[in-house]
């Protein structure tokens, strides 16, 4: 276990031999599901987005009820990922994997076939459920798999990168679909993705769980799942209507007050669903703080952004599609990269650097004017992405290196929910602000500010979190 005084050997320079970072035949075809697992679900969360206008025409949803198309997927995807993390650990993660995956592909089916909204939102629900076992069994089975060192780095380093693809590729696929397929097609694509994945797995994946069989933590489960789902309600809906309606300030207030009894619930179980001496690990509480910062801050620039590019300068769909496509070239080079800088530089100072390169670049934004900007926005923007995915990368690294692995699942299940919980709140603490002020360039500026600002913030804290102390 790791001490107070005790960081991981990975978050300080590594060297190691040439032949450490080749991954065999086998390996790679098991990188390969995961990671297309993983890929899959990414590209559930922005695929749809383009086509909500088209989807409720056709289904007959009203503007104020197209939100539930998304916040339908967010609430279990992200409400259940530590109950399942869990019970992957306890059960076994391939076979956690394989259900998520069949749970995912059906729902995806009755998306596509969906004759009313009921139909429809139902299918987008069991998505998310789905998507709620698939990453964190699919998290822990990468990790169990490839040992810490080299090799894990580079597979966490493609599964990053994949992930981060995975959002800007759904967007600019979802416009094309929409617009030649119709809408139904992109649920259709996730269909058959979840069935290629389910036929694949099976031979590929090893079965992997704790040695002990240890009485699930229910009381901890329903005050965790409780409090995640407010939560999450409570600020989707709050992007869309603002925090001035009851019901989201009631579940704003609820899951607070869920997640402080899960916290006591925690420190009196005998079998905690998380460990909150894990929790005390610098590596694990600073790791997972920096990954909060990247994924809020950077959901919420990609918002404004698109705001800037199409309500502002004019930009068509199409061309707004192709600046986040060259942001997503960015993060495929910058996937090759990055194992690099963590074999040279350490986990723990890559997530510094990170850190602190996304908000610089995403201060370089402010450089755009009201009449024109595209360019400086499509370099910005790529490289604060590239640094990005550093800190998505980098961050995974430092949460799960040096915890033993019957408590992967717990390690992962917090960095997943740390990823969906950033996805979540970064638009209704800061994009408010640019939605509600006039001229929108302004909010926009002002919102792109508070951003980099928070991001170089965090990058210091960060960095004192993690120093080094002499044991």
């Amino acid at each position: 276990m790791t001490t107070d005084t005790e960081i991981p050997a990975v978050t300080g320079p590594r060297t190691a031999a040439p032949e450490d970072t080749r991954l065999s035949g086998r390996a790679r075809l098991v990188l390969f599901v995961l990671c297309a697992a993983q890929f899959m679900v990414a590209l559930d969360f922005s695929v749809l987005n383009v086509a909500l206008p088209v989807l409720g025409r056709d289904l007959d949803l009203s503007p104020s009820a197209l939100q539930w198309a998304v916040t339908a997927f967010t609430l279990p995807s992200g409400g259940f990922l530590l109950l399942f993390a869990r019970i992957g650990d306890l059960y076994g993660r391939k076979r956690l994997f394989l259900t998520g995956l069949a749970v995912f592909g059906a729902a995806s089916v009755l998306a596509t076939l969906a004759w009313n909204p009921a139909a429809f939102l139902t299918g987008r629900a069991l998505q998310g459920l789905g998507a709620a076992a698939i990453v964190p069994a699919g998290m822990s089975l990468l990790t169990t798999t490839f040992p810490e060192g080299p090799l894990r780095d580079r597979a966490l380093g493609i599964s990053g990168m994949l992930l981060s693809l995975g959002f800007t590729v759904g967007m600019v696929l979802g416009g094309v679909m929409t617009d030649t397929l119709g809408w139904r097609s992109t649920m259709g694509l996730l269909a058959v993705a979840a069935l290629a994945v389910l036929v694949l797995a099976p031979g590929l994946l090893g079965e992997s769980r704790t040695p002990e069989r240890p009485r699930l933590d229910v009381p901890g489960a329903v005050t965790v799942t409780a409090g995640l789902l407010a939560l999450i309600y409570s600020l989707s809906t709050a992007a869309e209507r603002g925090f001035g309606g009851a019901d989201v300030r009631a579940a704003l207030v609820a899951g607070l007050v869920l997640l402080a009894a899960f916290a006591v619930v925690e420190s009196r179980s005998a079998a905690p669903l998380v460990s909150l001496p894990m929790l005390r690990r610098r590596t694990v509480a600073w790791g997972n703080f920096g990954g909060l910062v990247t994924f809020s801050m950077m959901s919420t620039v990609i918002f404004v952004l698109t705001l800037y590019l199409q309500e502002t300068l004019g930009l068509s769909s199409f061309l707004t599609g192709l600046v986040f496509g060259v942001q997503g070239i960015a993060s495929v080079l910058a996937g090759s990269l990055v194992p690099r800088f963590v074999g040279r530089f350490g986990a723990r100072r890559t997530l510094v650097g990170s850190l602190a390169g996304q908000g610089l670049f995403t201060a370089a934004l402010l450089a755009v004017g009201p009449e024109s900007g595209a360019l400086v926005a499509t370099v910005a923007v790529s490289l604060g992405s590239m640094c990005h995915l550093g800190a998505i990368i980098s961050y995974g690294l430092t949460v799960t290196s040096g915890v033993p692995d019957e408590e992967q699942g717990l390690a992962t299940g917090l960095v997943t929910t740390t990823q969906q919980v950033g996805l979540t709140i970064g638009i209704p603490l800061l994009g408010v602000l640019a939605t509600t002020r006039v001229p929108l360039f302004d909010g926009v500026r002002t919102v792109l500010a508070v951003d980099a600002a928070l991001v170089v913030g965090a990058a210091l804290l960060v960095a004192a979190g993690l120093r080094r102390r002499k044991a």
